[in-house]
């Protein structure tokens, strides 16, 4: 029934490796779990009900995707927009948490107006497929660097930026995990991500307990870094349907809206067309499989989540992950938000998952999104700078939404500068004032 439904054998994969790819998505994933809550407790909203709003919206925006959009892409409250959400709305304009809730989600009803009457096929036609390419290896990139970051090895340096970190226990099971890692996927093994991944954790559960110290690392100060704490915690719905509609639409609050839409949009777009082509998942027109129900799906995500009391949702890069593993259906993405729904209580047990256990994951999955880079012309400097931008801007300044719009800025320039301005679409012109207004709102 299952092969059936997803058509997993017509699109290259099999149930059984559909479901391997959707859990190493939520192994990739499943931070946000937790530091979700945690950034959005810095604007005042309860941890655990912002955790229970994280994991709902994660369950139900995943599960549309697969079983509407029938894409092998994970949905959930993005990594950025929570950022802005907190730092820049509420403790930067004093915008109350609950008013920053509504401006969530009216910039979900923009969005899915956007989204259902189609205006993102405009877009998608608009953007050159030089620029298309370069987006997906800036992914590739984005989440090598993450994994990176997140296993110790890029710290911040005040005199060269980023340097190596410090080799201690942690840094050398990762390292070991990488390499082990590697080996399997170079030697083709199914799930070796997966494999990768609960080997690293075994590999790190001594640390703390028979050497080394985790402590340094830990947002809860223990020295061990595989925890065990607890099994249950119960569900908090107390951020529910607390959002302020009527005050989020002040005059003052629409700029916020506007970012919050924009970067919600070219977010989840980028992202789409990323993981997209490099996962061979176009249509007859090239353009990414089924991309008007992914765009509704997402649209809709950010609409729930206002009322859920969470920041927006969007589409997660690190659903490369598993579409690298082979996994191609909406069965990925069921299988996901499968696995998030029992964390509404069993919450405790992430803590068993360490950082640098799903690092070599990650950077791995780089190397697979890099693909697409040899479709670039290289030797057409007008094709090539604007594509170069995009894609070394994504990971440096650790946004998709800041490659694209400069990749958008740096191509109307330039293609006009050389007197190919006729190259560029209506479009085009659009996105980039849009991109040149998003800058200037920031």
């Amino acid at each position: 029934m299952l092969e059936a439904y997803f058509k997993t054998k017509e699109q290259g994969s099999s149930v059984r490796r559909d479901i391997m790819a959707g859990i190493a998505t939520f192994l990739a994933a499943m931070y946000i779990i937790v530091v979700n809550p945690s950034i959005l407790a810095d604007a005042g909203v309860p941890f655990a009900s912002a955790l229970t709003a994280t994991v709902l919206v994660s369950f139900f925006a995943s599960l549309m995707m697969g079983l509407y959009a029938r894409n092998p892409i994970l949905i959930a409250p993005g990594m950025g927009l929570n950022a802005f959400f907190t730092y820049t709305m509420v403790i930067g304009a004093g915008i109350p948490w609950q008013t920053a809730l509504g401006c969530v989600f009216w910039a979900g009803v923009l969005y899915a107006l956007l989204a259902v009457f189609n205006l993102r096929q405009y877009i998608i036609d608009a953007i050159p497929a030089q620029l298309r390419y370069a987006i997906a290896c800036g992914i590739g990139l984005f989440i090598t660097v993450i994994g990176l970051v997140n296993a110790g090895f890029l710290v911040t340096s005040p005199a060269t930026v980023v340097s190596m970190g410090e080799m201690t226990p942690m840094l050398a099971t990762f390292l070991i995990g990488l390499g082990f890692t590697a080996v399997l996927v170079a030697l083709r093994m199914q799930g070796a991500l997966i494999i990768g991944i609960v080997v690293t954790t075994l590999l790190a559960t001594p640390i703390g307990r028979l050497w080394g110290d985790a402590s340094a690392v830990s947002a809860t100060g223990s020295a061990t870094l595989v925890n065990f704490s607890g099994v249950f915690a119960w569900p908090d719905f107390s951020a529910f349907f607390q959002l302020d509609l009527l005050d989020a639409l002040t005059v003052g609050y629409w700029p916020f809206i506007f970012v919050m839409l924009f970067t919600t949009l070219f977010d989840g777009l980028s992202t789409f067309m990323g993981v997209c082509q490099a996962g061979g998942m176009l249509d007859d027109k090239g353009d990414p499989r089924n991309i008007r129900q992914s765009m509704v799906v997402d649209a809709f995500s950010t609409l729930l989540a206002g009322p859920m009391g969470t920041s927006p949702a969007t589409a997660f890069v690190e659903s490369a992950t598993g579409i690298s593993q082979g996994g191609r259906s909406g069965l990925v993405a069921v299988t996901a938000a499968a696995l998030f729904l029992p964390f509404l209580f069993l919450s405790p047990l992430l803590s068993l998952v360490p950082a640098i256990a799903t690092a070599p994951a990650l950077i791995l999955v780089g190397v697979f999104m890099l693909e697409p880079i040899r479709h670039i012309h290289w030797h057409d400097y007008d094709d090539a700078i604007p594509a170069f931008i995009a894609m070394i801007l994504i990971p440096l300044t650790y946004s998709i939404t800041q490659g694209v719009v400069f990749g958008f800025l740096a191509f109307v320039v330039i293609k006009t500068g050389v007197g190919k301005a006729r190259e560029i679409r209506p479009t085009m012109w659009v996105l980039a004032a849009l991109s040149l207004l998003l800058l200037l709102t920031e």
